[in-house]
This record gives C-alpha cells, sequence and structure tokens, in this order.
C-alpha cells in the first residue's frame, strides 16, 4: 500500500532540538525570579482586563458562562475535526486520513508527556491555584450560575491549574496544522480559532496566561519535536490506517458518510 508523504521516516535532528530548546527556555524564563514576576504582572493585568467586566455586562457573563461548559469542549473538538479532515483544505483529499492519524498519534504522545511533566510538576511545587481563587475581587462565574456548574461543570476555578491542557490540545491542534498550511489566511483561521477557544478558561479565571503560553506551549512543542521530527508519525500513522482499514471500508459503503474525506480518500 503506498502512501502520500505527508510524514518521513527519518530524524529531522535540526527540528527536533528546537523543539527541545523552546520548551526549555520558556520552562526557564518561567522559573526565573524575573521571568516569573513579569508573567504575574502581566496575567494579573490580563485576567482584570477578561473578568471584570462579567459583574457589570450580562451579555458577556452569559456568552462566557456557556463557553464554559464542559459541553462546549465537545462542540470545539467537533469543529477542530472537522477542519482537520475537511479534503483540499489544508490537506489534499488523498492525504486527509493519514494527516487525521498522524495528528491522533502526535496527540497520544501529549498524553504520555503531559503525565510524566505533571509528575514533575507535582514533585518540584509547580502548582498553583488558578487567579479566581486568589485574587481579590475575581467575578467567578458559578456564583452568578450555581445551577450550571453542577449539571455542566462550568469550569471557573482549579486548585491545580498548571500547564493548561486546554490549551496545549489547541496549541498541538494548530501547531501540526501550520506544519502544513498553505495560505495566510489558513493560518489566520487555524491561529483565530485556537486563540478564541483558550479565551473561555482565560475569562473564567480557571487558568493564569502562563499555565497557556507556559504550560500548554511547551507540552504541545515537546509533543510536536518527538511526533513530526522523528519517525514516529511515519509509523504510528501507518500501523493506524492499516489497523483501521476494513472499518473504513464498510464506512465506504454508508450513503452519506461515504461522501467524507476521510472516509472516501484512497489512503
Amino acid at each position: 500500500m503506498k502512501y502520500p508523504g505527508l510524514f518521513q521516516a527519518r530524524w529531522n535532528l535540526g527540528g527536533l532540538a528546537l523543539c527541545n530548546l523552546v520548551p526549555l527556555v520558556l520552562l526557564g524564563f518561567w522559573l526565573w525570579p524575573v521571568g516569573q514576576m513579569l508573567c504575574v504582572i502581566f496575567d494579573e493585568w490580563l485576567f482584570r482586563l477578561l473578568n471584570a467586566p462579567l459583574a457589570t455586562h450580562s451579555t458577556w457573563l452569559q456568552v462566557w458562562a456557556v463557553a464554559s461548559l464542559r459541553p462546549f469542549d465537545a462542540v470545539v473538538g467537533v469543529i477542530l475535526l472537522t477542519l482537520l479532515i475537511r479534503g483540499n483544505w489544508v490537506f489534499k483529499t488523498t492525504e486527509v486520513r493519514r494527516g487525521f492519524f498522524g495528528f491522533f498519534s502526535i496527540l497520544l504522545l501529549m498524553v504520555v508527556i503531559r503525565a510524566l511533566f505533571s509528575k514533575v510538576a507535582a514533585h518540584m511545587g509547580w502548582q498553583h491555584h488558578s487567579p479566581s481563587m486568589v485574587i481579590e475581587g475575581a467575578v467567578r462565574m458559578s456564583d452568578y450560575f450555581p445551577g450550571l456548574e453542577k449539571a455542566w461543570e462550568l469550569k471557573d476555578r482549579s486548585s491545580q491549574s498548571f500547564p493548561g491542557d486546554h490549551a496545549s490540545v489547541l496549541i498541538i491542534w494548530a501547531l501540526f496544522l501550520t506544519l502544513f498550511s498553505r495560505t495566510f489566511g489558513q493560518l489566520l483561521v487555524i491561529w483565530g480559532l485556537a486563540v478564541l477557544f483558550m479565551m473561555p478558561r482565560l475569562v473564567a479565571g480557571a487558568h493564569w496566561g502562563q499555565d497557556d503560553y507556559i504550560g500548554g506551549l511547551l507540552l504541545a512543542v515537546w509533543a510536536l519535536g518527538w511526533g513530526y521530527f522523528t519517525p514516529f508519525t511515519y509509523h504510528a500513522s501507518n500501523f493506524w490506517l492499516k489497523v483501521t482499514a476494513p472499518v473504513f471500508a464498510l464506512l465506504g459503503k454508508l450513503p452519506v458518510v461515504s461522501r467524507m474525506s476521510v472516509v472516501s480518500a484512497a489512503n
């Protein structure tokens, strides 16, 4: 079986080195007392800018309350997946299925990296409470909508907010698609959506900015480095393509589903 050449069965040492250096620089800056002070100053300003209007603008409060619900994460997931598997957008139709499994493999790798990093962070005492729990005068949406918090898991605080898991998924999605983007318009859509969907946690105060632009970013870059710039994604995507081939063969017989690029693509 011949596969399109999205991924390479070789090591890209330059790319791998860069994707290890960037997280280390970010982490070093964050741990440096001056760097940490700058992050805190910026994050407090950003939080007050985004969070304070919740107390005086009911529309702002309601919009971000909905966006902070767990079910909204599923909506975001559908949007990201739709763009990922849309034929002839970032990926050619014949590359969609392989591109999807490449991203899926890197995402699984990031889960492993996240688990290992969390153990290190816990051991080193890097965890912290979210801004809604420590900044005086913070507006908690759960105080306005206690029913939503119980029924739909409204997310506006965390006792362990570093790193930002939600942000790391959005960033790895954006970085992955950026590798294959061909136009400025694609980049604008990809990063515009990534930043937009990171906003609910920041507005609600469930995360500090540094949880995202330090923690979420370093996890995503590490995963991209060890996934894309090594033979990992090449072999992993080949594996998933072979294992799922019978499933897609069956899906290809369904009237509507068979039209989807990820199903009809001749991978």
